[in-house]
């Protein structure tokens, strides 16, 4: 199944056609077909320019495990001015905000923006997915949709398909660092489209299985580094676009072309025996256009150089062509009609001795086969009967052929699968589905060309679905005539959505015209053709005039038809039943219903007519075909009774005769079957050399000499079977190699699966580190600041608490979560509980101060805070012992209410407190901001350095001073007149006692006491 405007999607069906030895007539004819109208053009053909909101180019880019990294490495380098936006899809888990924005934003300056639904795309810009959503491109603006909760999504496969869909040739997909196979589909869908397509290097990619996947599909443009796709990218960009690339329906005229196009094709069907002659031309130029963009070569001369110099580009073009765009059970609604009325009519028709036999032209990567046989496999269980069947499945590129019979798909095939048949049908081997054994035991896979080789025979189905449409009329007309001489009597054909029967609906009834199958009305008993297509070329139109009556071409007279039907009537009344042979002695055509004779063995198919006749017939019918190729003369064998493949015996004379070499045709021979009665009349085969009866006594030893010849043949055939079924055996020991390599794979899939799971644990255990330190430094804070302090959650019960708060609770290490209103403490604070419920149900903090046990006096501080969800509010609550600083605060009240002027000094003679009094004085005498004699000021120095008059008196209280802090005096004091002779003071210094050391310094106004003893 093949479509979205490629010619290669037909890929088991490109028909081999060799222009003739002079090339001139027949390559001219077909270069002409080049100057044809648009219409030619590929069905699905690029969207039109008018649908394109967004003019610029759009690179797609996938990432999963790993990705991070290449991100950054990408977009470091990358330019800044290009035409062109960026879309960034990964997968991520809805359960989690993503941070790509903001690591990403550290590495472009171009604006890093996570998409909201329905966003307009504009150049310059990155564009992330947001997590739990899937999402697509149309018309110049990115669309979301939700996740499904449940099953695999593949969310860069749906990007990149909508926006090969959307932008075409403007569609650029990168594949960076993954696991899994996402993106190999929307990467086909890109290529197809006439996108670049790159993916990064599985070596220097942290997870390769992602690159690899798409690699493997064969169509990747460029394989890099991250850091390298920057420069990739701006060279495609600023590369003009080819005319085809614009204009999907344009076709170069012949003195844009000249002859390079021409030998671009025959240099193709030199390498790969594919005449890409018989498809439409503006489909292959599209593909050819596209590879010169990619090589940067400007024109046809060019990139022929590059073929002939590199045989690799010549496969990657052939490749391109061929693009396999296929699924399981495309068109559900077609299969599901498929199912309903010719799978079903087939296997009721079918009994259990009668092989069902289908054919799936055009197989490309095996989707199609395999949902055939399911659909098969599905009626054979309803209807509990199990009939031998085998469906051949072939296509023209071996590449696909390979892939195909592996029957591995990847894990895309969810989407298209359903759970049940999946799990039916399908064995998970890491990121992959395999077809079970049951299913793929009944499909052949072989290389098969439809317009070359010989078609198979007596099918009861052949799919041949979105091919034919890219062929050429008269290529579509033959492929369809081959297959109708390959069906059975009743016969279903399944064609595409777009695809007819063209001239052959006369021979076709429509089971379904909706669904395009039809059943056979007529079969094709007459030789559809005479000779090898493929070394012939084309015939001239003589013999194509000669032929013409005999294929029922539309426009004949009607004499001419009741000819041909007169002929038909003779033949099989009168003709006896016959095979024609071809040089090889393959089989090419069969007369009067001579495949009774015939059998078709189980395993690789053969079209040697030797190997389908039944065993007894086999030494005979090899003798008389090798003595009439040798003798060029017509020769028959003694009547002789022979067992057929229904277990039947008939007494049969085998006739050989070579066919009349006329108009060139090949040394081709007539095998035929004759019915010999139990008394045959003599002369039976008039005209042809026949034993003598009455030499039989004479000839009788030659006879037993042929006879043990024969047997010789026969043992030596015997041999052959055994190397046959040596190689059989080789070939299941490849199978059991390749199983083992699966298995290999699959635990390469573990071992990629484990170092996702390596690299998550990881982060878990740095995220881990970072907690340990945090709760550490929590902790050591704590402990620090030996403040009481308890931790609750939004249920009031205990997290975590400091070992402080046990002077307070009656807590212990083991009671963590438990609540905190279980426990007795030594607060007299009866509201404690209510306090708690309303500050935390008011999100505000509280204090309050309150007495505890020993007298000790605590404020209390109660703290709201939010925990891991926005409604879940928690609590902290600090004891914080208060009792010094309410003694301090009523020492400060005592010294205030003295009316002396009282200072407390340390040992140092700094002062540390003082009362009112002192502060007033100093005010008052020159010191209002208490720079000299306030706290944190050296007393005794200010006293040293005081400019009043009566420096003296200051320099003996400083000495006094001194020697109480030092302990020389018990005590000092110091009658002196205040500066201006009004008044008297008494200085007095006492020392503390104190560890500390220190003194208590007063002046006392002593003015009314009496004169002055100083």
């Amino acid at each position: 199944m093949r479509d979205n405007g490629t010619a290669g999607e037909q890929a088991g069906q490109q028909q081999t056609f060799s222009p003739p030895a002079d090339g001139d007539a027949d390559a001219a004819a077909y270069l002409e077909l080049f100057d044809a109208p648009a219409q030619e053009a590929a069905p699905n053909a690029t969207t039109a320019a008018s649908e394109i909101e967004f003019p610029g180019y759009v690179i797609g880019v996938g990432a999963s495990a790993g990705g991070l990294e290449a991100l950054e490495r990408m977009f470091e380098p990358m330019p800044t001015d290009l035409d062109a936006a960026f879309v960034v899809v990964q997968h991520l888990s809805p359960d989690h905000k993503s941070l790509m924005a903001s690591l990403l934003a550290r590495h472009t300056r171009m604006p890093v923006t996570m998409v909201e639904d329905d966003m307009r795309i504009v150049a310059g810009n990155v564009y992330l997915i947001p997590p739990g959503a899937m999402m697509t491109a149309a018309k110049g603006r990115l669309r979301l949709m939700p996740k499904s909760p449940h099953g695999l999504s593949l969310p860069i496969d749906l990007f990149f398909s909508s926006l090969a869909a959307s932008f075409g040739a403007r569609a650029i997909g990168v594949i960076l660092s993954g696991t899994g196979s996402d993106g190999a589909r929307g990467s086909v869908a890109i290529n197809d489209a006439g996108g670049l397509l790159l993916a990064q290097s599985p070596e220097s990619a942290k997870f390769d299985g992602m690159p690899r996947s798409v690699i493997a599909t064969g169509l990747v443009d460029e394989i890099l580094a991250a850091e390298e796709m920057g420069q990739r990218i701006l060279e495609h960009i600023r590369q003009p676009l080819s005319p085809s690339s614009r204009d999907s329906a344009r076709v170069p005229p012949p003195a844009e072309r000249g002859n390079s196009l021409e030998e671009i094709l025959h240099l193709l069907r030199n390498f790969g025996g594919i005449n890409f002659h018989e498809y439409k031309p503006a489909t292959v130029l599209r593909r050819i256009e596209r590879r010169m963009q990619v090589r940067h070569t400007p024109d046809f001369e060019q990139y022929l150089h590059l073929l002939e110099g590199e045989r690799g580009e010549a496969a990657l073009l052939q490749r391109e062509i061929l693009i396999p765009v296929t699924s399981f059970f495309r068109d559900p609604e077609s299969f599901e009609e498929l199912a309903r009325t010719a799978v079903a009519r087939i296997v009721a028709d079918h009994a259990d001795t009668q092989a069902i036999r289908i054919w799936v032209a055009g197989v490309s990567t095996g989707e199609e086969a395999y949902s055939i046989a399911i659909l098969f496999a599905e009626e054979f269980e309803r209807v509990r009967r199990w009939p031998n069947f085998k469906i051949f499945a072939t296509d023209v590129a071996q590449q696909n052929i390979d892939a195909a019979s592996a029957g591995v798909f990847s894990e895309a095939i969810i989407a298209e699968v359903s759970p049940q048949r999946l799990e039916r049908f399908f064995t998970k081997k890491g990121g992959h589905f395999a077809v079970n054994p049951e299913i793929r035991q009944n499909i052949v896979f072989a290389r098969h060309n439809l317009l070359e080789d010989p078609p198979f025979t007596r099918m009861d189905l052949i799919t041949c679905r979105n091919m034919l449409i890219y062929f050429l009329p008269s290529a579509q007309e033959r492929a369809l005539r081959r297959m109708h001489y390959a069906l059975a009597p009743g016969g279903f054909l399944f064609l595409g959505s777009s695809e007819s029967l063209s001239a052959l609906n006369q021979d076709f009834t429509a089971t379904s015209s909706k669904h395009k199958l039809f059943c056979v009305l007529r079969h094709a008993s007459l030789p559809i053709e005479l000779g090898d297509v493929g070394t012939r070329g084309r015939h001239n139109a003589d013999a194509a005039n000669l032929r013409r009556p005999l294929l029922g071409i539309p426009g004949r007279s009607s004499d001419s038809q009741a000819i041909d039907a007169a002929q038909n009537l003779l033949l099989s009344a009168h003709a006896p039943p016959s095979l024609l042979l071809s040089e090889k002695r393959e089989l090419t055509h069969i007369f009067g219903g001579a495949q009774r004779y015939l059998q078709f063995p189980q395993g690789q198919v053969s079209l040697d007519a030797l190997r389908l006749l039944p065993a007894q017939l086999v030494p005979v019918a090899q003798a008389l075909v090798h003595r009439a190729q040798k003798d060029g003369k017509s020769i028959c064998s003694e009547p002789a009774n022979f067992s057929l493949a229904d277990d039947s015996v008939e007494r049969l004379r085998l006739l050989v005769r070579p066919l009349p070499r006329e108009n060139g045709l090949g040394p081709y021979l007539l095998l035929s079957f004759e019915v010999v009665p139990v008394s045959p009349a003599p002369g039976s085969a008039e005209g042809m050399r026949a034993l003598d009866l009455d030499v039989e006594t004479v000839e009788r030893v030659s006879a037993m000499e042929r006879e043990l010849a024969a047997t010789r043949e026969g043992l030596q055939a015997a041999i052959e079977e055994l190397e046959t079924s040596n190689e059989e055996l080789q070939a299941t020991n490849e199978e059991l190699m390749a199983s083992n390599e699966e298995l290999q794979s699959s635990n390469e899939e573990l071992q990629s699966l484990n170092e996702e799971l390596y690299t998550v644990n990881a982060e878990n255990q740095e995220k881990i580190q970072i907690l340990n330190r945090l709760n550490a430094d929590l902790d050591s804070m704590a402990m620090a600041g030996g403040i009481p302090t308890v931790f609750l959650d939004d249920e009031r019960k205990i997290t975590r608490f400091t070992p402080q708060v046990k002077n307070i609770f009656n807590i212990r290490d083991g009671d963590i979560g438990r609540p905190l209103a279980d426990f007795t403490h030594t607060l007299d604070y009866p509201t404690l509980a209510s306090d708690l419920h309303t500050c935390v149900a008011s999100a505000r903090t509280l204090e309050k101060e309150v007495r505890g046990g020993g007298g000790k006096l605590y404020l209390v501080k109660i703290v709201p805070y939010a925990a891991l969800a926005p409604r879940s509010r928690g609590a902290v609550i600090a004891f914080i012992d208060v009792t010094s600083l309410h003694d301090m605060r009523r020492l400060q009240a005592i010294l205030d209410a003295l009316p002396q002027q009282v200072a407390v000094v340390d040992r140092d003679g700094m002062i540390r407190l003082i009362n009112s009094s002192w502060r007033d004085f100093a005010k008052h005498n020159g010191d209002p901001r208490l720079l000299r004699s306030g706290p944190g000021s050296r007393y005794p120095a200010s006293l040293r350095a005081s400019r009043d008059a009566d420096s003296a008196t200051g320099e003996r209280i400083a000495a006094g001073l001194d020697s109480v802090l030092a302990g020389e005096l018990p005590r000092f004091s110091l009658e002196y007149t205040a500066p201006g002779g009004n008044s008297r003071f008494l200085m007095q210094a006492v020392p503390l006692d104190s560890p500390e050391g220190g003194a208590i310094v007063s002046h006392i106004d002593v003015s009314a006491w009496g004169p002055c003893n100083d």
